[in-house]
């Protein structure tokens, strides 16, 4: 399933909504939460279970996107967007079926193990081409298209709210709102699957060579060698950083000033997942394209080095100002997304576009690792204080210093990166390369 290849004037700027078209419907992931208290109800379930097709999700994102990852690269942007509307629509459809019928190992089964599918390749399938449009300007490109999955649950959990309150939160009314998730997304993904060109080989030989140009590593080469290794220790201590205050948002800025004058409502908590989005988002784009200017090695700089210091002033004065609490949670939070949109520039920096799509794949492993993490260590550790007695901020205290020095290891990382050993690169000729690509693309 070849992508049509771009006519004589077609704009490259017609890629990034092809893309967001497919991120912002799997962006849907982080809006779960909204069905987690229907299900629980519906289905009489703990809040562990009702967790279980999120993370399921999110470790089948990560597995997927690595062994998929050369089959994206072999067969194109189109055939990775197609497989990803049809697992991810289909995870919905199964979901639903399992709403209704109170099955609920149906609905891990099909958000969970079918949806992750479509999310692990619908995450990865346009960032090789974005690149091949856009090497002047690679962390700009790559992070308009996956500024759409971390906005996609600002669309996501208004609209699912809103279909729950509709349609009920007994198991039909779930059920029902299941179809029209899978439905309509499958509609939107389709946009994404018609919109996509790659370039024409001229163009990718001279008005784009740029994206060619310095060292080439295949992916099975690439993950032999430690710049590998060393970006998936940082992509996986920045996203436990993360991801250890999205997961647990709500409660935790509700617990922090629970013993104080500055409560916070239920209503201030929603509101300030919803900013922790709009952060996740903006870093998305701002910090991704700031890295074309500073460089990837700098950006991670920040995002580690700056991270951890933000997690300091909200474990050591966080309970005694709600203001310094907000704005370092944002920070973190666009450092989060920020994260995920530079990756595939660093990596196509130090391997190059000849595979980087894989490349990018098998490092979203590290994703998987730090979705299972990140919540564990701050959930498992408010847990056993709570169980000590303890209440307030106390109990997040110990997890706040756990995320310190975790950002520390992923700093130390970050600056073990050097360019990889020329024994790595590809060995054809620089036109045999380019056609490579150019077929891979």
């Amino acid at each position: 399933m070849s992508p049509p290849v771009a006519p004589p004037g077609w704009s490259r700027w017609l890629v990034p909504p092809a893309a967001l078209s497919v991120h912002l419907s799997i962006g849907q992931a982080y809006a779960w939460s909204v069905f987690k208290p229907p299900l629980e109800s519906a289905l009489d379930l703990s809040g562990t279970q009702s967790a279980l097709p999120f993370q399921l999700a999110i470790v089948m994102l990560g597995l997927s996107a690595a062994f998929g990852g050369t089959l994206v690269e072999r067969n194109g942007p189109r055939w990775a967007m197609t497989v990803a509307l049809v697992c991810f629509s289909t995870g919905f459809l199964v979901s639903a079926l399992g709403a209704a019928t109170e099955q609920y190992w149906l609905i891990v089964f099909g958000y969970g193990f079918i949806g992750g599918i479509g999310l692990g390749i619908g995450y990865i399938s346009p960032v090789s081409t974005l690149i091949k449009w856009f090497p002047d300007r690679p962390g700009m490109a790559t992070g308009i298209a996956i500024m759409g999955f971390g906005g996609g649950a600002l669309i996501a959990s208004p609209w699912s709210t809103q279909m729950l309150e509709s349609f009920g939160r007994d198991s039909d009314g779930i059920a029902l709102a299941f179809l029209v998730h899978g439905l309509t997304y499958a509609v939107f993904m389709t946009l994404g699957v018609l919109l996509v060109r790659v370039p024409r080989p001229a163009e990718t030989a001279s008005a784009v060579s740029v994206s060619v140009s310095g060292p080439q590593v295949s992916a099975n080469s690439a993950v032999r060698t430690p710049q590998f290794w060393c970006l998936w220790v940082v992509l996986c201590m920045n996203v436990t950083a993360g991801i250890g205050i999205l997961e647990k948002a709500a409660p935790m800025i509700s617990d922090f000033f629970a013993n104080t004058s500055q409560t916070v409502s239920a209503t201030a908590a929603a509101g300030f997942v919803a900013l922790l989005s709009a952060a996740n988002m903006a870093g998305r784009i701002g910090w991704s394209s700031t890295s074309d200017l500073i460089g990837r090695k700098n950006v991670y700089r920040v995002y580690l080095g700056v991270g951890a210091l933000m997690y300091g002033l909200i474990a050591t004065f966080g309970d005694s100002s709600k203001p310094l609490f907000v704005v370092s949670a944002l920070v973190i939070l666009s450092f989060y997304g920020g994260g995920f949109a530079t990756i595939p520039a660093y990596l196509k920096d130090l391997f190059g576009t000849y595979q980087v799509g894989a490349i990018h794949g098998r490092l979203l492993t590290a994703w998987s690792t730090a979705g299972v993490l990140g919540p564990l260590i701050v959930n498992w550790i408010a847990d056993r204080q709570e169980e000590a007695g303890k209440d307030g901020a106390s109990l997040y205290t110990v997890s706040l210093f756990i995320m310190i020095g975790l950002l520390a290891v992923g700093f130390v990382a970050n600056e073990l990166v050097r360019p990889v050993h020329p024994r790595h690169h590809v060995t054809a000729a620089p036109k045999e390369a380019a056609d490579v690509r150019a077929e891979s693309a």
